[in-house]
């Protein structure tokens, strides 16, 4: 069974389907990720923009972008380490996920800059260590 009824060629195509809130909060989201961490790549996968740097550091999921049948209001950013970040203040959607945390936004102005950078920057250090710790291991 296919997880969506559609592919996306690009992100560009992706961006062309959103409605126009949905998407100037996704790019507001991406350039916020490719301003804090430029050596991330971005890749298109389950249809929605995910960021790389030795691994998947985070994603952005746009609510109208299908999972499977399920569609969802406002766009949502994942961080993959989301289990390992700091967040004292519950910041970060948990759901009944182990690993990937998320916050879902209506609109640009909900999103704290300060605070999303800060755990992108902290997703990275991670990230990071995981493969300093991985290639420690191989010597």
């Amino acid at each position: 069974m296919k997880m969506q009824p559609y592919k996306f060629r690009d992100i560009e195509e992706m961006l062309d389907s959103l409605s126009r809130e949905e998407r100037k909060i996704t790019e507001f989201l991406r350039s916020l990720i490719l301003d804090t961490i430029p050596s991330a790549r971005e890749k298109l996968s389950f249809n929605v923009p995910f960021y790389f740097l030795r691994k998947n550091v985070c994603h952005i999921w746009p609510g109208s972008v299908a999972w499977g049948k399920k569609t969802y209001e406002g766009v949502s950013i994942g961080f993959s380490y989301g289990s390992q970040l700091l967040d004292e203040i519950g910041y970060l959607d948990k759901g009944n996920r182990k690993q990937i945390f998320t916050k879902t936004f209506h609109s640009i102005p909900e999103i704290d800059v300060k605070l999303v950078r800060s755990y992108l920057f902290e997703s990275a250090m991670i990230d990071e260590e995981f493969y300093q710790q991985k290639k420690a291991g191989k010597k």
